[in-house]
């Protein structure tokens, strides 16, 4: 029997705990996070609160518990080195160690590594720890940057000339806000082109990969309003993207491939986990905005949604080091992932207030996040409350179901009809089209 303790509470978590439900092979879970997911705590043996990154207070668990492997959800215990305390004690983790974990927890450090190895992939950038030279590269890049605060920032420490700010005035007043923070800061050239997200699984050698996936940082219809941790996402059928081509894909896979070989050449520790490329197709090839250290948060929906592969046996050839992609068989099928949030979210959200999601139909589809559960029921608790995921045999079939499902959500909330449907696509492809036209 395996033992598993999984570090978490969102609906990431959830996929990932009704993924581990699913194996053929005999389990039990546990979960040690600072909130009570009720979606989680139903397919566990056993749920404790706490600090995520109390170490101690987990290896207590652990040991009491004779757990098997561990697998991270979020990102702050992996920048905070869970990952070194638990394989330091024998214990295996999905989720890589504290020096890796870098390639989240520090934009420079990602952009300094593709540099070192000779990496494809990175826009011209630099790192500041002071304000010495943020003009200057203004000037390099007038109205063509972004601002990056180099650390972890819950999605929201990016700021886009043209998009979040105005003016080289208003971008310096950001800059200093940041080193007012003690924290430091990367300049890049602003990428022009469509987002993706290709995530692989990792077990510090191979990899096998994800259907590529499209997420929605801002709140409201039509891309306006703040960024979010992410609204909703959706694949395709051919686990591609309409207007994402195939060479596309093939230079994100290579990107991703290389990185886990650089981060094993200048540490000596094998990546094992969930590696997050947050790619750009552009006129001049794909480049890389970021990675992340973990299942992406609505990602993880989408792809276990899909995974026909066994989830502990893929865990456990991460962890033995055997991994190939038939261990991560996914259904061609299409899914829409569409989150309900709290009124007001993401700067004033509504909290405390009761929801009900008895209404949705496919409670398999329905993955529970920010919620606490109270005597009298659901409440939200201020960040993303509840996702839906749609599955069909194309994206508008998807989406007309994870459409109707979230509208059977009770509550104080509001979600981005927009998500997967035919109108956002075309504009996207449209989009891109003008992308690669400015190259003829």
């Amino acid at each position: 029997m395996n033992k598993i303790l999984l570090i978490g509470s969102g609906a990431r978590e959830h996929a990932i705990a009704r993924s581990v439900a699913k194996s053929k092979h005999d389990a039990t879970l546990f979960c040690f996070s600072n909130a009570v997911n009720p979606g989680i705590k139903a397919l566990c043996a056993e749920y404790q609160t706490g600090d995520v990154c109390d170490f101690e207070s987990q290896w207590q668990f652990v040991s009491e518990k004779a757990i098997d492997f561990v697998i991270v959800g979020p990102e702050a215990p992996l920048e905070k080195g869970v990952a070194d305390c638990f394989c330091e004690k024998g214990i295996p983790v999905i989720g890589p160690r504290q020096a890796l974990a870098q390639i989240e927890s520090s934009k420079g450090f990602t952009r300094d590594l593709l540099a070192e190895f000779s990496i494809e992939g990175s826009p011209d950038y630099q790192v500041f720890t002071s304000m010495d030279g943020v003009q200057t590269f203004f000037d390099k890049w007038p109205e063509q940057y972004v601002i990056k605060a180099d650390g972890l920032m819950g999605g929201k420490g990016v700021k886009v000339f043209g998009d979040h700010l105005q003016d080289d005035a208003e971008s310096l007043v950001f800059c200093e806000s940041l080193i007012a923070k003690g924290l430091s800061f990367v300049l890049e050239e602003k990428l022009v082109g469509q987002e993706f997200s290709l995530i692989s699984f990792s077990d510090g050698e191979h990899l096998a990969h994800c259907p590529l996936v499209q997420d929605h940082k801002r709140a409201f219809v039509g891309d306006l309003g703040p960024n979010t941790g992410g609204m909703g996402s959706y694949t395709d059928t051919d686990h591609g993207l309409p207007f994402i081509s195939d060479e596309d894909i093939a230079t994100a896979k290579r990107i991703n491939q290389q990185t886990i070989e650089a981060l094993h050449k200048k540490y000596g520790e094998k990546y094992v986990g969930f590696l997050y490329g947050g790619f750009i197709a552009t006129n001049s090839g794909t480049k890389l905005i970021e990675y992340n250290a973990r299942l992406g948060d609505p990602e993880a929906m989408n792809i276990l949604s899909l995974l026909e592969s066994d989830f502990i046996e893929l865990c456990s050839a991460m962890i033995e080091g055997n991994l190939t992609q038939a261990h991560a068989q996914f259904a061609k099928k299409a899914t829409v992932c569409k989150y309900a949030v709290p009124e007001g979210y993401p700067d004033a959200p509504v909290k405390g207030k009761a929801i009900d999601v008895s209404g949705v139909v496919d409670q398999e589809q329905c993955y529970l996040a920010a919620v606490d559960e109270t005597d009298q029921g659901l409440i939200e608790t201020g960040s993303r409350t509840a996702a839906i995921v749609g599955i069909g045999d194309t994206i508008a079939e998807a989406e007309a179901i994870a459409e109707k499902e979230v509208n059977r959500i009770v509550g104080p909330l509001f979600h981005r009809a927009d998500i997967g449907t035919a109108e956002l696509i075309e504009k996207r492809i449209a989009h891109m089209a003008k992308v690669h036209e400015a190259v003829q």
